[in-house]
């Protein structure tokens, strides 16, 4: 079957379509044919080596497809039946995985992390990190969803507790992540302050629903945050830039506002001043992914159509390169999905 793989780390140039091995199945397990694979962020530092994966590995996280051969000791799933894949892998049996918090689980990963992920034709899985997916879903469409939208769930919902009426400030509009979030703070009956770096994706973050938009390289952003608010600031800053953003974010806080990241795209290395932070009694809130049962709660809203995912482009399998270049650009509003 063909993948994409690199046997070294580095640029979009080392990812070579190649032919693999086809995957047998264990009998507690099912095999996957994929139809849609989107990237993420976390493909590309994979790529580059942070994590240091072995070598050879295939990517991808967000995978949608359709199930052709079902295990012998499996139930509950048919051959042919539409599917996407949970974008984890964890133990299972645990006291976290079997409490329902599988993103404490000491074996927890993303899937195309420590392990070969969904760039390829056919894919092996567990039963319980597959759900089916309605026929109004394309694949496509339904690779953009699980990775950005668990874990925007999980960060506006299952650690800051969003509530109507709170002002969120969403950097990033542009990302699978940042388009995410401002519909889930909509959703939540929040307001939104969304940044990004071009005025199109300003533009289509008002189409999502974002009330306010920042130009953040020609904006100071905690200036028009203060601005936008008559001075009161933001309730919650949703963060996932890192180093470069976290002092306008901070700034961009009101007393006892909530700083809640899942990423340090631009660098791990933040300042804190702990009298800033005391004084005016903050919260810097850390969320990692986020568990099967909010990954179901999410996708409840996504079958219903009231969250909707956000498709920037397809490419090809084969084209693979030319998609991490395009998002290596940021060049990206939504999700990129490479199709089968």
């Amino acid at each position: 079957m063909k993948a994409i793989r690199f046997h070294e780390y580095g640029g979009p140039e080392v990812l070579r379509y190649e032919e693999v091995a086809e995957p047998e199945i264990r009998k507690d397990e099912v095999l996957v044919r994929v139809r849609a694979c989107a990237l993420n962020h976390l493909d590309l530092w994979v790529r580059k080596g942070v994590g240091n994966v072995p070598l050879p590995h295939i990517p991808g996280s967000d995978v949608a497809g359709e199930v052709v051969r079902v295990g012998e000791y499996v139930d509950g799933i048919r051959e042919g039946q539409r599917v996407l894949l949970a974008p984890m892998v964890y133990c299972g049996h645990c006291q976290f995985c079997v409490s329902g918090r599988q993103n404490l689980c000491k074996q927890f990963s993303v899937l195309g992390n420590r392990v070969d992920g969904g760039c390829r034709k056919l894919l092996p899985t567990r039963r319980d990190y597959l759900i089916p997916i309605p026929d109004s879903l394309s694949f496509e469409h339904a690779a953009c969803v699980p990775l950005v939208f668990l874990t925007a769930w999980h960060m506006l919902v299952g650690r800051v507790g969003i509530r109507p009426g709170q002002t969120v400030l969403v950097w990033g509009a542009g990302s699978g992540i940042g388009s995410a979030a401002i519909q889930i703070v909509k959703l939540w009956g929040g307001r939104v302050i969304a940044t990004a770096g071009d005025e199109r994706k300003l533009s289509k973050a008002r189409e999502l629903g974002a009330d306010f938009t920042i130009h953040h390289y020609q904006q100071k952003v905690s200036e028009e945050v203060r601005r936008l608010t008559g001075g009161e600031m933001v309730d919650v800053v949703f963060e996932h830039v890192g180093q470069a953003t976290w002092p306008e974010s901070m700034r961009s806080l009101k007393p006892t506002g909530i700083i809640v990241t899942c990423g340090a795209t631009t660098g791990p290395k933040v300042d804190i001043d702990l009298r800033f932070l005391y004084s005016r009694q903050l919260s810097y809130l850390g969320s990692y992914m986020g568990t099967m049962g909010e990954l179901h709660d999410v996708l409840q809203h996504v079958f219903s159509g009231r969250l909707k995912p956000v498709l920037d482009r397809t490419f090809l399998l084969a084209d693979a390169r030319a998609a991490h270049e395009r998002m290596e650009k940021s060049e990206m509003f939504g999700k990129i999905v490479l199709i089968m």
